[in-house]
């Protein structure tokens, strides 16, 4: 199946529209051009008719006036008195003015005529004339037409467009997040199938000799989890309530869910440093949602320093008095610059077998329910990112 890429699609439609409007521009230019000689050349045959005092010349001239004037193709038509038809030139279809249907014709055309451009002479007298548009003039009048039709044209594919990308990143984003609430749930389930195996065996044969309460201490431990991935995925779907939270609490609450996890989640020693200063300005959030957000901005760290080890550090500053600035920073390889523009897009992951959802989640969190900021910020070595949040006071 071929994939279009619809920028290119569109910016290439752009293009031909406005190589088109510039060509017929262009033309309509040179017809222009081309009636200002015209003009120039009635203005010379008047004259000459003017200055010369030979009847034979004045005669030419007038002939010669009366041929640039058909050769312009401006519609005229002369009639007398009842409207009769005497003469005619350049209209737009062929007729018989000698007789009565062709007459009624030009006449039924005379009307339309006059709707637009009022007669010439004396209406009462021997003849008037009739004149219509020349086509240079009714090419003008089709310009407007022309470019609001290019234009409105552009903009309902643009939008159209912008509604299929939105609606593609939104299938996209439901898709990962359903592949990581499965991923999430995995674990515990797991676990929790594990336990139930050590307790269908006979006490003599579990493993550590495990008692009844021990079990039942881990299957409550694995049954909290679940309930905490449940919980959070309800609220990503919601419009949380936002109260009034410690920074220093929130990332002291994180640091303890990760020092049992750290070990596990890395292969090399990682040291987490924390330095949260009293005093910090209190934020309007929800703590369940802040921390899922700092916490899979810590994983992605973990997983940069994953066989190598390192250090993870997480700091907070007073900003401007109106925010709060969270600061993770790491000592891994940095992010490949091929995905640095996008990294906070669904998908889009440099860890082999990712799914590209962790910082997603995270900016939809900070941005779409807290209106703070998160990005990643330009380092020479390691990994930052920054998360603003607004103060709760502010």
């Amino acid at each position: 199946m071929i994939r279009i890429k619809w920028p290119v699609a569109l910016a290439t439609l752009f293009v031909l529209l406005l190589g088109w409007y510039l060509l017929y521009t262009q033309q309509v230019l040179q017809r222009v051009q081309e009636n200002s000689e015209l003009l120039s050349r009635i203005y010379t045959e008047v004259q000459e008719g003017l200055v010369s005092r030979d009847p034979t010349s004045e005669t030419q001239a007038l002939l010669q006036l009366q041929r640039i004037v058909t050769g312009a193709g401006v519609p005229l038509v002369v009639m007398g008195p009842g409207d009769t038809v005497l003469t005619h030139i350049n209209l737009p279809f062929e007729v018989d003015d000698q007789t009565v249907e062709g007459q009624q014709r030009i006449r039924a055309y005379v009307r339309r005529l006059d709707e637009r451009h009022p007669p010439v002479g004396d209406l009462t007298g021997l003849q008037h004339i009739h004149y219509g548009d020349s086509a240079d003039v009714r090419s003008l009048r089709l310009i407007p037409i022309l470019q609001a039709t290019g234009l409105l044209l552009t903009v309902f594919i643009g939008f159209l467009v912008i509604r299929y990308q939105r609606r593609a990143e939104g299938e996209k984003a439901w898709t990962a997040m359903a592949r990581e609430l499965a991923h999430q749930l995995g674990t515990p389930l797991s676990s929790l199938a594990g336990w139930l195996e050590v307790l269908r065996l006979p006490d003599a044969e579990r493993p550590g000799d495990l008692s009844d309460y021990e079990i039942a201490s881990s299957i409550g431990e694995d049954l909290e989890r679940l309930e905490r991935i449940s919980h959070r995925f309800e609220l990503i779907g919601t419009d949380p309530e936002l109260e009034s939270l410690s920074v220093r609490q929130v990332v002291g609450d994180l640091e303890e869910y990760l020092a049992a996890r750290i070990p596990r989640l890395a292969r090399k020693g990682v040291d987490l440093l924390v330095d949260i200063p009293h005093g910090l300005p209190r934020v309007k959030g929800n703590e369940v949602l802040l921390i899922w957000a700092l916490e899979n901005v810590v994983k992605n760290a973990l997983d940069a320093l994953a066989g190598r080890g390192g250090k993870i550090t997480i700091y907070a500053r007073e900003v401007g008095g109106n925010w709060v600035s969270l600061r993770i920073r790491d000592t891994g390889p940095g992010v490949d610059p091929e995905i640095r523009d996008k990294i906070f897009e669904p998908g889009v992951t440099s860890k082999v077998g990712g799914w590209g959802v962790g910082l997603a989640l995270s900016r939809r969190i900070v941005e779409g329910v807290h209106k703070g900021k998160i990005e990643l910020l330009e380092t020479v070595e390691g990994t930052t990112f920054q998360i603003r949040l607004p103060a709760a006071d502010a």
